[in-house]
């Protein structure tokens, strides 16, 4: 059995990637909007903390990019006779970059609406004790000199239940 921490990051990695949720989201949004947004192929989904920065040293860590992975557990024992009942909060750190700063500040919000929207899609059971109320929160900062131009970085967080013995 997983870790409860990788298990949390492991389940939204998978609601990213399966049937290519990201890339359709991302797709259908530039064909809605008419602007040309680079997609975030399932391949660039990564369960890994590594900073943004780190791109540069590890050759599979290209941009855009999704890091997912889990940042804090809280068991607060709202169930007495299960070993884990309370929370895992998991963080989608979406890295993008690009040339032209108004470009790089256009796409990141298009990359936070596709995982807020797949998230919102995706209320409810999540399988192994792992539950989803649909609460999120939205971190943009601001972009800055870095990668091929400029570098913008936003974060998802949101809580996931969990009941696992």
């Amino acid at each position: 059995m997983l870790p409860t921490t990788m298990l949390a990051a492991q389940k939204l990695a998978a609601l990213l990637t399966t049937s290519s949720a990201i890339e359709g989201q991302i797709s259908s949004m530039a064909a809605e909007s008419g602007i040309d947004i680079p997609v975030i192929a399932a391949s660039q989904v990564f369960l890994s903390s590594a900073p943004a920065g780190m791109a540069e040293l590890q050759q599979e860590l290209g941009y855009p990019r999704i890091s997912v992975f889990s940042t804090k557990v809280k068991n607060t024992q709202l169930e007495k006779f299960r070993s884990l009942s309370g929370t895992v909060t998991v963080s989608a750190e979406i890295a993008a970059t690009a040339d032209l700063l108004s470009d790089v500040d256009t796409w990141i919000h298009f990359y936070v609406e596709a995982i807020t929207n797949v998230l919102r899609e995706n209320r409810g059971d999540w399988g192994d004790g792992v539950f989803y109320s649909g609460a999120y929160e939205v971190d943009v900062q601001p972009p800055k000199a870095g990668a091929s131009g400029f570098l913008q970085i936003a974060r998802v967080n949101f809580e996931v239940g969990v009941s696992r013995n």
